[in-house]
């Protein structure tokens, strides 16, 4: 590498010392420096003082190498990578451009290989050992079974009590070490909750064991994938008036359209002029079994599709 660098030199000057700065930090890298050390090289190479503000990490080194404190605010002006910064205004150079490349590089290695990953995390891995899984569930003080839960914001963890009015799909009661299949399992069913609102009707919290033939139609409903007809249909009536969907979910889910006016707090003959004015706008009747399977599955595909584009 030292012969190639000085090849390029002599040819190409930035090149050359692209190089170097290559070799530089797989150096370091090897020799599994600290974050503070990986500052410190960026500090050298590019001649000015180096600072590193990551969530839980700062650290700030000077020009000649020596470490001092973050005493002012980052400039927006400095160039930076990734919370990696170099103390001085303008666009970088080349050099500079590789330095900070480089060193965000090393850096993001560190701090990966540094975080000690959360018993919770360890639990739901998959690719974790069993004998790693059985340690992180002693931890936290699991029994022989336990159930998964999935957030509509993308989080996940193991469900000791009953989710507090958070959208989540909750996973079977599995084997502890079976975790993983349980999540899984409440990543799909948490596809099919709604925020509960006159515009998102629907259930806030959705068990994976209840999802029945359900659960086939998340397999065949991902990003990408075209809405059938009657969802189109549900979207155009919905379109048409604030009442719509909520009155519809409630048809769908009643036991009786008597008891579905009840729900919405409506007169019957109220509840009947809107389903007159939705039947036309969807093209089919919800008045017998047929048209209100129609419609629950046209109410669960579109949260589907909701699910897979905002996922």
């Amino acid at each position: 590498m030292r012969e190639l660098a000085g090849r390029l030199a002599a040819l190409d000057p930035e090149a050359g010392a692209a190089v170097k700065v290559i070799a530089y930090f797989d150096r370091l890298v090897d020799g599994h420096a600290g974050l503070e050390a990986l500052v410190r090289g960026a500090a050298t190479l590019a001649g000015c003082a180096a600072r590193l503000e990551v969530p839980g990490k700062r650290v700030r080194v000077s020009a000649d190498g020596r470490r001092s404190d973050l005493d002012t605010p980052v400039d927006p002006a400095w160039p930076g990578v990734d919370g990696l910064w170099l103390e001085r205004p303008g666009p970088p150079s080349a050099v500079d451009a590789m330095v900070l490349e480089r060193a965000a590089a090393a850096i993001r290695l560190v701090l990966e290989r540094d975080r000690v990953p959360e018993p919770v995390e360890v639990v739901l891995d998959g690719t974790a050992s069993p004998q790693a899984r059985e340690k992180a569930a002693r931890r936290l003080g699991l029994g022989a079974t336990a159930r998964a839960i999935a957030y509509a914001d993308g989080t996940a963890g193991v469900m000791i009590t009953p989710p507090a009015g958070a959208r989540a799909g909750i996973g079977p009661l599995v084997p502890v070490l079976d975790l993983p299949s349980s999540l899984a399992a409440a990543r799909t069913a948490v596809r099919f909750t709604a925020e509960g609102t006159t515009e998102d009707p629907g259930p806030r919290v959705v068990r994976a064991d209840e999802l029945g033939g359900l659960a086939v139609l998340a397999e065949a409903v991902g990003p990408g994938s075209e809405p059938v007809p009657d969802v189109r249909s549900l979207e155009r009536a919905a379109a048409s008036a604030p009442w719509m969907l909520a009155t519809l979910d409630a048809v769908a889910t009643s036991a009786s359209l008597r008891a579905a006016a009840a729900a919405l707090t409506v007169h019957h003959s109220t509840l009947q002029d809107r389903l007159a004015h939705a039947e036309t706008l969807l093209g089919w009747s919800v008045h017998d079994p047929s048209g209100r399977l129609r419609l629950q599955l046209a109410l669960a595909l579109r949260r589907l599709h909701r699910q897979s584009t905002t996922a």
